[in-house]
């Protein structure tokens, strides 16, 4: 593996709560928005700042568009790993762009269930359209994919 290719990859974990599967006893698709949202938000906090710091700025970041690509499934108690990049900066919006994987233990490796993206606005609580602070730019920037 490049390492200086994927320096800039934040991975965390998660567990899959009985709550987060639909009757087929996976998965419902739409949790996996929030498991982006798990992502993007560790990545955030530990590379950038925490979204209640950009709040405290005037400033949120909604989900502008999506993507996200079903590979396979997943179940109750799986552990799965969330990996999350930041693959486009501009003026007034940004994005990220994730892999939600299993990790099978027992093979070593994870399974790659999901990928996808979120690209986000820089608005103020008014709802009007503004540039993201300089000092984020910068953070951001320096964990660009």
């Amino acid at each position: 593996m490049d390492e200086a290719k994927h320096k800039h990859i934040h991975r965390c974990t998660c567990r899959v709560l009985y709550g987060d599967t639909d009757a087929a006893g996976i998965v419902y698709n739409a949790n996996y928005l929030r498991y982006f949202e798990i992502g993007r938000t560790e990545l955030m906090r530990e590379w950038v700042c925490s979204y209640r710091d950009i709040e405290r700025m005037g400033i949120v970041l909604p989900v502008t568009e999506c993507y996200t690509r079903f590979k396979a499934p997943a179940f109750y108690d799986d552990l799965l790993v969330i990996e999350t990049t930041v693959s486009e900066l501009k003026k007034l919006t940004c994005r990220f762009n994730y892999r939600i994987c299993r990790h099978d233990p027992e093979a070593e490796r994870l399974q790659l269930l999901v990928k996808g993206y979120s690209v986000h606005a820089s608005v103020t609580r008014e709802g009007k359209l503004t540039p993201l602070p300089v000092d984020i730019v910068e953070k951001l920037q320096s964990v660009l994919s």
